[in-house]
């Protein structure tokens, strides 16, 4: 990724960098409407003022500094028609320390630095340090629950299971094909599904995923794909929590509370 915008043009480059910023804003919001309201308000604030690249840091940090510009100034939702899952995640939110899981999740999920997420925030470095620390306890009172893992790869299957069970979750089971997934959801309803994305049969984890959630409803998804930038298009129903392989222990621990957290999700249709 470029490191100036120079190097690309500045269109180009928040168009690269744009799927990172709609991760970051879903797992914030624990919705993707909310999520990709804020980045899109995000993108008409730099249409009407680029200036804020012009401040000697890294496009990436600059895009993300604007949007926490509108984040911290909204206050509330952009989106106010939200009902249901999409009302709880942001009543969790609003529950939450301030500054606190901001920090913690562009430290973890887009691996900032701790100088970084102070521009970024607007803040100092020490008070980084401190939201991160009160991020990590608040997240080790998350609820505990079951969840369900869907990986074709036994290696990672397994590793998988090693940190959800540190982390006190009880594990249903790991399915490795679409019948095993919705066969194994019908057993015993999950808390959470961890699913991949290419199975071992050759069918899509986000089709298993679909089936199962509209046969138990509700159910928080965390998707794990080398490719997260497909799921991040905003161009139709698209998840909240997404990782990136290759993925970190600390990755998975914190997608997996911050989705046990807000207990939403939406059905996908891709």
């Amino acid at each position: 990724m470029p490191d100036t915008t120079e190097q690309v043009p500045v269109g180009e480059v928040i168009g690269q960098l744009l799927p990172y910023l709609r991760r970051y804003a879903r797992a914030l919001t624990g919705s993707q409407r909310t999520g990709d309201a804020y980045a899109a308000a995000t993108l008409e604030a730099i249409i009407r003022d680029r200036s804020i690249f012009e401040g000697g840091q890294s496009p990436k940090v600059a895009l993300f500094k604007a949007f926490h510009a509108i984040w911290t100034s909204a206050g509330a939702p952009i989106e106010g028609r939200e009902g249901g899952i999409e009302a709880r995640a942001q009543s969790h939110l609003a529950a939450l320390t301030p500054n606190t899981r901001e920090a913690l999740l562009l430290a973890i999920i887009e691996e900032f630095t701790t100088s970084e997420i102070a521009t970024i925030m607007g803040v100092g470095e020490d008070e980084v340090d401190h939201f991160l620390s009160v991020a990590r306890r608040e997240l080790e009172d998350s609820v505990s629950g079951r969840i369900m893992v869907i990986e074709d790869e036994a290696i990672i299957a397994l590793d998988l299971q090693s940190i959800i069970a540190d982390m006190g979750h009880a594990i249903t089971g790991v399915a490795r094909t679409h019948g095993g997934a919705v066969a194994l959801a019908n057993k015993e309803r999950p808390d959470l599904i961890l699913s991949d994305i290419q199975l071992a049969d050759g069918s899509s984890g986000i089709e298993a995923v679909n089936e199962i959630l509209a046969a138990a409803g509700d159910i928080p998804v965390i998707f794990i794909t080398a490719f997260p930038e497909r799921l991040l298009t905003g161009d139709r129903p698209e998840p909240a929590f997404v990782i990136t392989k290759p993925y970190s222990e600390k990755q998975v621990q914190l997608a997996v509370s911050q989705a046990m957290f807000f207990s939403s999700t939406e059905t996908l249709n891709v």
